[in-house]
């Protein structure tokens, strides 16, 4: 499969299937769909994201070798939305370096705060802090207070998020 053509060709969940099955474990057909995430142009990139978090909610240790990319990534500007809520949805249900954790948190908090970042990618910051918190329970009491003075202008779906860490 050219994992290109198949990204361009439609954009629909059955294809995003379809890549994910054609990946499997493979470490060297995932590299590929990285090389596109990464390298790829705007509308590739966007179409890669979503078969990637795929692989990697299956798959967990083919991100291994893209921990540093991925993060850094986050950090650039004008991309597609795609990007960072794929990202951080799958950083948000794997076990995470610690010696990515301090720029990880950075993003995340960021991410929080601005008010041009979609709500899905704040759900999945307020998951990632969270999970941090094992590491660094100091950071729930900042989180807690970022999460009462946002709330008024948040919508139900990131209070429904955060209502968990206010309980904690």
């Amino acid at each position: 499969m050219d994992i290109k053509k198949a990204l361009l060709a439609e954009h629909s969940k059955k294809q995003c299937d379809k890549i994910v099955k054609y990946i499997g474990n493979d470490a060297g057909k995932f590299s590929g769909l990285m090389k596109l995430f990464f390298e790829g142009e705007y509308r590739v990139v966007q179409r890669a994201a979503w078969p990637m978090c795929y692989c990697v909610a299956s798959q967990p240790e083919l991100i291994r070798p893209y921990f540093s990319k991925i993060i850094n990534n986050l950090d650039k500007k004008n991309l597609h939305n795609a990007v960072p809520r794929n990202s951080l949805r799958l950083l948000q249900g794997i076990k995470i370096p610690k010696r990515y954790h301090g720029k990880l948190m950075n993003i995340c908090f960021a991410q929080i705060q601005s008010n041009e970042t979609p709500v899905a990618i704040k759900a999945f910051s307020i998951t990632i802090l969270q999970n941090l918190s094992e590491y660094y329970p100091d950071i729930i009491s900042e989180l807690k207070f970022l999460i009462k003075d946002r709330w008024e202008r948040e919508t139900p779906a990131f209070r429904s998020r955060a209502k968990n860490i206010l309980k904690q």
